[in-house]
């Protein structure tokens, strides 16, 4: 009855009212946990993508869970969507910014792992103006009534590349591929803020004289062959590894998983490794096809996790 509760909650517990703090998580307890993504984009759009993964430990947890599954699309999903779209309405008044939510998804599937049987329950959505414009971008004052991250919850706020953070309040707990706040934690409005400053690029004048010009275009041609000589190992397939080899790359990729606490995503492994996308690609088959890792999507991205 517990683990019925839990799913039935999941579905509501991710309103923002002006004024009223955002529950970020569920029911407390030691077997789930949740993980709230927020990717601000250029623009000041965000895509927000939220997983709950929950232990299913006896049949009437499994039952329960596909129960939920079957009434996602139906139910809670347009919960969630009129919530959160309300949420949007409120902090448009609030920060005089047009904001609209759409594009929303959802979808419930069971993952089995050495550890377990585990409900996943996946929600995504995009928000328009969610982040300010202002010499780059500010972050934070959609969340009008604050937020409170639960137990066992975390909250990950990334950033487009080639921005810099000028201000983080409060301090996250950890910066990997993105900011990341972890629960049990309480935020006071308009937290957490960030102050994103965008990439610096030198402004060249059109016509500033022949000598500049030619200077220039050399300049061009050197780095676009420099870049095309770069480019050239992530274009080649790669040699052809032995068993050896393959089972020794297989290796270096689960002690690198291990190293970071069970998961990385798949370029950065191919940047620890400094090997071919190719010959990293075909060792992580490998060990998903024998069931060793499992892979997420994020967004364009792949998340290996080590199971």
């Amino acid at each position: 009855m517990e683990q019925v509760t839990r799913f039935n909650i999941f579905a509501i517990v991710i309103v923002l009212l002006l004024g009223i703090p955002m529950i970020v998580g569920a029911v407390p307890g030691p077997d789930f946990t949740t993980t709230y993504t927020i990717t601000i984009q250029e623009d000041g759009t965000a895509v927000w993508y939220v997983e709950y993964r929950a232990l299913l430990a006896t049949e009437e947890a499994f039952n329960a869970f596909e129960n939920y599954s079957s009434d996602l699309d139906s139910v809670y999903l347009p919960q969630v969507k009129g919530l959160m779209q309300n949420s949007a309405a409120q902090a448009e008044a609030a920060t005089s910014r047009h904001m609209v939510i759409d594009d929303f998804s959802g979808d419930a599937v069971i993952q089995t792992s050495p550890t377990g049987r585990y409900g996943v329950v996946f929600f995504s959505f995009r928000w328009t103006n969610f982040a300010g414009q202002k010499n780059g971008l500010v972050v934070g004052d959609a969340f009008a009534g604050g937020l409170y991250l639960s137990k066992d919850a975390a909250l990950v706020i990334r950033y487009p590349s080639g921005y810099t953070v000028k201000a983080a309040e409060p301090a996250p707990d950890e910066v990997r591929d993105g900011l990341i706040w972890y629960g049990l934690r309480p935020f006071g409005p308009g937290e957490p803020r960030l102050v994103l400053e965008p990439p610096a690029f030198p402004l060249l004048p059109l016509v500033i004289g022949c000598g500049i010009l030619i200077v220039a275009t050399a300049g061009l041609f050197v780095y676009f062959r420099k870049k095309r000589r770069m480019a050239v190992p992530d274009q080649q397939q790669g040699a052809v590894l032995s068993d050896a080899d393959m089972a020794s790359l297989e290796e270096r990729i689960v002690q690198l998983l291990t190293a970071h606490g069970g998961e990385l995503f798949q370029s950065e492994i191919v940047r620890n490794l400094g090997l071919p996308k190719s010959t990293v690609s075909s060792a992580l088959n490998e060990l998903h096809s024998r069931g060793a890792i499992q892979k997420v999507k994020r967004g364009r991205e792949n998340l290996i996790r080590l199971t």
